[in-house]
């Protein structure tokens, strides 16, 4: 039997004494970036411990009151649904871009509901295991910002619209309302007057902002048949969704769905009402993605860079780490790309 492999030794501090020729409480101080060295010789001890591939221990730092290294992400929505949600893949991406920069972790977690996520905040606030949080999903009735301005987490807010109750947070939104009114006005330039907006999760504070403006851009442009349904974001409710409005007795002309998945599912449906997309059916996608330009008709859909999106906002808490102010940063307004899916109403014969 081939001899069992001993795991690999973590320098330490001491080799890193023994190679700069210094003390470990030098090493300490040097490392640390306390008085009581030289530059010389905290320079000569940082040259040493890059040499080593020396690492600070997370336990370590967490005992001395230095922080865990780790950022936490919990989201509040029914697992199934995460797995084909695009944004959210996206988004990660860019979170881990930056944290990859700063030698920092993310925790993960998928709970089932708003309070089972706020017990996680606790639990992580008092086992010392996050130094701060990204927040996704704001919610109209958010008791999240409260909870965590109590707890004093450093944490930034992912699609929340400024508010001024909770200064120490820090919020990155995009304009929905602006993209759902370029959306609107697109669709009615192209003559149709019977919209139907396919959201998602209801009471999420973004999809409430996009079922305000399309009620208000109807209601200026005198449209009563204009209105929003919501669903779990799922491929099957998608579907479902729009089987029944097609089924009606005065079917809509054109559907806006809140994801990428959804509208796709919602194009298989319609095919199989007999609608053929645009012809008798206009759709637009909320969020563009590969997916949108891997069937026919492509999709037309809202493109923003989703990965810069999750950039920022981890940009934002890593700089609340370093001591720096709450902000509130507004990122681009997304961008409506027209493609085969959208064309002028044809009435069904």
């Amino acid at each position: 039997m081939p001899a069992k492999r001993s795991p690999a030794r973590r320098p330490t501090m001491k080799d890193i004494a023994r190679r700069a020729g210094v003390s470990e409480s030098a090493v300490s101080f040097a490392l640390n970036d306390r008085p009581g060295v030289s530059e010389v010789t905290r320079d000569r001890v940082r040259r040493v411990a890059e040499q080593l591939g020396w690492r600070p221990s997370t336990a370590a730092r967490q005992l001395s009151g230095e922080g865990a290294a780790t950022l936490g992400l919990v989201v509040a929505r029914p697992a199934d649904t995460l797995g084909v949600d695009s944004f959210f893949l996206q988004l990660i991406s860019g979170i881990q871009e930056v944290l990859a920069e700063r030698h920092l972790g993310l925790l993960f977690q998928v709970v089932e509901d708003v309070e089972a996520e706020c017990a996680v905040y606790r639990r992580w606030w008092a086992e010392h295991r996050v130094d701060g949080v990204l927040v996704v999903d704001p919610r109209v009735d958010d008791p999240r910002p409260d909870l965590l301005d109590s707890l004093g987490l450093p944490a930034v807010v992912i699609g929340g619209a400024p508010d001024a109750r909770h200064p120490g947070l820090s919020t990155v939104w995009a304009d929905d309302a602006g993209a759902m009114a370029a959306v609107v006005d697109a669709l009615y330039g192209l003559g149709h007057r019977r919209i139907v907006h396919i959201a998602g999760l209801p009471g999420l504070a973004h999809t409430e902002r996009r079922i305000r403006t399309l009620r208000a851009e109807a209601l200026r442009r005198g449209l009563p048949e204009v209105r929003s349904v919501t669903t779990d974001y799922s491929d099957a409710e998608g579907a479902a969704v729009t089987r029944r409005l097609l089924e009606g007795a005065d079917p809509p002309s054109a559907l806006v769905y809140d994801n990428d998945v959804m509208a796709l599912a919602g194009v298989a449906a319609a095919a199989e009402l007999g609608f053929s997309v645009p012809g008798t059916l206009s759709v637009v996608a909320w969020e563009d993605s590969p997916l949108c330009r891997m069937v026919r008709p492509w999709l037309s859909a809202l493109s923003r860079d989703t990965v810069e999106f999750g950039r920022t906002a981890a940009q934002e808490l890593t700089a609340l780490l370093d001591g720096g102010p709450a902000r509130t940063v507004r990122v681009p307004v997304p961008r409506l790309i027209g493609r085969e899916s959208t064309g002028p109403r044809v009435p069904r014969s």
